[in-house]
């Protein structure tokens, strides 16, 4: 029951909460709407979030010595860390190409 509380917490407080400041700081320092990227961009990066962290950290805190935790969740960042920048990249290509195709 502890591990099912602690990965609830991590997905339903920590994983939405970092997923908004990743997104608007970055929409912020590219000098676009932060609105806007969180409105293309959010939900389909939280809802892909869930189907790859609550493994993750089930499996980290039960099986996996407290020693290691660390390293397992860095091994595992950096390849979501890979898909955030493309999920950020991809929402700023569309505006691109919205804004492309009204001026023809």
């Amino acid at each position: 029951m502890t591990i099912v509380a602690r990965v609830l917490t991590d997905q339903t407080v920590f994983a939405s909460t970092n997923l908004f400041c990743f997104l608007s700081s970055m929409a912020l320092m590219e000098g676009s709407d932060p609105g806007e990227k969180l409105r293309t961009t959010y939900w389909e990066a939280l809802k892909k979030n869930w189907m790859v962290w609550p493994a993750v950290q089930a499996v980290n805190f039960r099986f996996v010595p407290l020693v290691h935790r660390v390293l397992v969740v860095n091994v595992v960042s950096l390849g979501w860390n890979c898909y955030l920048s493309y999920v950020n990249s991809q929402g700023g290509k569309e505006k691109i190409v919205d804004v492309y195709d009204k001026e023809e």
